[in-house]
């Protein structure tokens, strides 16, 4: 995920579990697949274990 999002989160304070990337997008950063740009999203995890989206990616 992108150092960026962290950021975010550290600055922004949701009440949150945790950030999550599924699926180990091609494009993700530590995933990078030459040739492939797949977009992705960044969930963000709350107390509920609910996810919603945090940041989205073009990959």
């Amino acid at each position: 995920m992108p150092a960026a999002d962290i950021r975010r989160l550290l600055d922004t304070r949701p009440k949150a579990l945790g950030l999550a990337v599924p699926g180990m997008p091609a494009s993700a950063p530590g995933m990078e697949v030459p040739g492939r740009h797949e977009p992705y999203q960044v969930l963000l995890v709350d107390a509920a274990e609910q996810a919603t989206v945090f940041a989205s990616h073009r990959g």
